[in-house]
């Protein structure tokens, strides 16, 4: 009789009760143990390795144990995997078909005990994924009630918690004014009012000394209470709860406490931002044209050419494409290059900014002259950064050969010499080619372009904040409430509300992250100015954005 060697796996979502002599991780092994015992018939022994999770989630791969029952199974060193049940091992469908992939290729399988069926047989695997499709079900079912919650609460105009606004208290379901800070607020309008520019209102503020609020945390930590910055003011001037609102999402309710700014004058505030901002969009666009054309080349040393189409809602799509496509058109050119526009410039953008700002970039631009030379240089360059002379960044380069792997940008030593006030004949030309990594991803007919201008870093803060939404989310299904959280955790309900969504994120987006190949915008900061849709492909969408 061939000999079944079985590992048992555990997990248990929260810590709770983990300091008990016989706690839930016991029971579940007791239990797997009699059920190995019972099949002893089959061959089948319990290996004495102890495979256990504590305290963390069943919505991702990412647990220390599994990790490694996983390569002992790779390893040919487990034969079985036994479970009590089926969401100890995993509760996301597309998780489970990754272990049962690794099980298929180590000839290995799993079983849980109380739901009578293991995965080596066709009619247990369809049962599991019947199963596993009501708990992603069961999941997403939660997620939307908990979103129409504190929609509804919304509408009523009820402050639904999280980090209390400038100017306000906190007072129940609602706020108060804090007459001080709504002074400071009004004096932020006032100040937009006169001076029409957000920069020109840091710089008065500053100069009156206005500052936030300070804050400190239940561990002690104290934030705030500094001067202001340009984002922060411009987040209190388009915030519609200092005109009496509640926002949620794309919508604005009336809201249940009282207005710091008079609503009429907070709307043609907005206004007046808004055709600021449409002016200053509009000379992007204008000198964003494809000011790349004539810059571009590929590996064959063809000529990158700006091409457009328009899709049926009349949005112009921009690309460049290589000339031969357009001189022989109708021919097929596997080899040619169509890549889209807006992003390749945006991609090289941040390797000039990337570049120019790198450590000994100017000490090897400027050779041989001092380090107080290669300071006022470097002033230079920050001051007509400062005055908006490198707006179009893209202006500074000469020429880009594109190839498989690879991308050469090579700067124009006229323009930079421009910037940097001095002779093009002083510049070293062996400072101005770099050469980066390049690669294109392609997702159904979209083509993302992978341009590695710094070293890809695992975002661990974003990791930490997935696997915390996981861990929410399964004890908002046992029966706890933000509050409960909030309690337990020392983090406002705010932040919870903010961040739970990570826990619907799709799976290929979760690999990204953990691998560190998120787009560079996708941080745990944009989620918590973002709200983040439900739909895996909505979200592929949102995030190609950044």
């Amino acid at each position: 009789m061939n000999k079944v060697r079985c590992a048992i796996y555990t997990r248990k979502s929260s810590e709770d009760g983990l300091e008990q002599e016989f706690n839930s991780l016991h029971a579940q092994r007791e239990a797997c143990a009699a059920y190995i015992a019972s099949q002893r018939h089959e061959g089948w022994v319990l290996l004495s390795e102890e495979y256990d999770d504590g305290g963390l989630s069943g919505g991702s791969l990412e647990r220390p144990a599994l990790q490694r029952l996983l390569d002992h199974v790779r390893d040919g060193r487990v034969d079985q995997i036994v479970v009590y049940k089926i969401d100890r091992l995993t509760r996301s469908l597309a998780d489970f078909a990754k272990i049962v992939d690794t099980l298929d290729a180590a000839d290995a399988s799993f079983v849980s005990v109380t739901q009578s069926f293991n995965t080596a047989t066709s009619m247990g695997r369809l049962t599991l994924n019947m199963l596993l499709s009501f708990a992603q079900f069961e999941r997403e079912v939660t997620a939307e009630r908990i979103r129409d919650k504190i929609a509804a609460s919304k509408r009523k105009g009820l402050w639904m918690g999280g980090q209390v606004p400038m100017g306000y208290d906190a007072d129940g379901r609602t706020l108060k004014l804090n007459e001080v800070e709504a002074e400071a607020i009004r004096t932020l309008y006032d100040l937009y009012e006169r001076f029409g520019t957000v920069r020109a209102v840091r710089d008065e503020a500053e100069r009156l000394n206005l500052r936030s609020r300070r804050r400190t945390s239940a561990s002690g930590r104290v934030t705030g209470g500094g001067h202001f910055d340009r984002g922060h003011i411009h987040h209190i001037l388009t915030n519609p709860i200092y005109a009496g609102r509640i926002r949620h999402r794309e919508k604005v309710h009336k809201g249940a406490h009282p207005a710091i700014i008079e609503p009429e004058r907070w709307e043609r505030v907005q206004d007046r931002l808004k055709t600021g901002a449409t002016r200053t969009r509009d000379r992007r666009k204008a000198k964003s044209r494809s000011l790349l054309c004539g810059k571009l080349h590929d590996e064959t040393g063809d000529r990158l050419t700006p091409s457009h189409s328009k899709t049926k809602a009349g949005v112009r799509l921009r690309y460049y494409i290589s000339h031969r496509l357009i001189a022989q058109s109708g021919k097929p050119r596997p080899d040619a290059w169509r890549l889209p526009a807006a992003e390749l410039e945006r991609k090289i953008v941040n390797l000039i900014e990337s570049t120019l700002t790198s450590t000994g970039f100017l000490a090897k631009l400027v050779e041989n002259v001092s380090a107080d030379a290669i300071g006022r240089h470097a002033a230079c360059l920050a001051a007509n950064a400062a005055d908006g002379a490198l707006a179009t960044p893209l202006k500074l380069v000469d020429r880009i050969d594109l190839a498989p792997g690879t991308v050469q940008l090579r700067l124009d030593p006229v323009e930079l010499a421009k910037v940097l006030d001095m002779v093009p004949d002083d510049l070293n030309k062996s400072a101005l080619a770099h050469t980066f990594p390049f690669q294109l991803r392609k997702r159904g007919v979209e083509t993302k372009i992978i341009l590695a201008d710094r070293p890809q870093e695992i975002d661990n803060t974003l990791i930490r904040n997935i696997a915390r939404a996981h861990a929410w989310f399964e004890r908002i299904k046992a029966g706890e409430t933000f509050s409960d959280i909030a309690t337990t955790d020392d983090i406002s309900k705010r932040r919870i509300q903010q961040l739970v969504g990570l826990a619907f994120l799709a799976p290929d987006i979760v690999r990204d992250v953990l691998d560190g190949q998120q787009p560079p915008g996708f941080t745990s900061e944009w989620c918590l100015r973002h709200d983040l849709p439900s739909e895996w492909t909505a979200q592929r969408q949102l995030l190609a954005t950044l």
